[in-house]
């Protein structure tokens, strides 16, 4: 592979190659973080909502940053090994289509897992450690947190070709189908 590395998955290509989307993903990440936590504790049912706000949502941010970080250089590591074929098909995997082939998804599930582990345990440990809450609740918002903040954008084809190869396949799928049924 040429380029290699100009291929890691999205943001951290994204955000090099194109560095005014920070202008974006920055607040878009912050408003998600904002949306998730202040949630979990108005379900949880938490009476200071404002100063655990205040106290939490910054450090929550970066873990997520931090659990992003973590996930794509995972999914770095294998470009930068001697090639076989179980690594190229990983790299196809997690550079073009994480669902190319079962090896690569199953890499690709392990970035996203360890992201996830990441922004619960750092949340736990690090987010949480001063906050006045029960131990129960802080557990409930870290799973909370990992669940919906874990990176998904892992498994999101960022092969343009994705989409119009897929329809090709299934387009010559049905012709196949059809030209058998003459046949008959």
């Amino acid at each position: 592979m040429k380029n290699k590395l100009f291929n890691v998955i999205f943001p951290i290509w994204f955000l090099i190659i194109f560095p005014m989307s920070w202008i974006i993903v920055l607040p878009a990440n912050y408003i998600i973080d904002s949306v998730i936590f202040l949630c979990s504790i108005k379900i949880l049912k938490i009476s200071n909502i404002k100063e655990m706000y205040k106290k939490c949502i910054l450090k929550i941010w970066i873990v997520g940053f931090v659990a992003d970080i973590i996930g794509s250089v995972i999914l770095l590591i294998p470009q930068l090994l001697p090639q076989n074929e179980i690594f190229e098909d990983i790299i196809r995997a997690s550079i073009a289509n994480p669902f190319d082939n079962i090896t690569g998804f199953l890499f690709v599930t392990f970035a996203f897992l360890l992201s996830a582990v990441v922004i619960y345990f750092l949340n736990l440990k690090y987010t949480f450690k001063k906050v006045d809450v029960d131990n129960k609740i802080k557990v409930k918002i870290a799973v909370i947190l990992a669940a919906f903040t874990a990176p998904y954008f892992f498994f999101y084809p960022t092969n343009p070709n994705f989409l119009k190869s897929e329809v090709n396949r299934v387009e010559e799928h049905i012709i196949c189908e059809y030209i058998d049924m003459e046949n008959i």
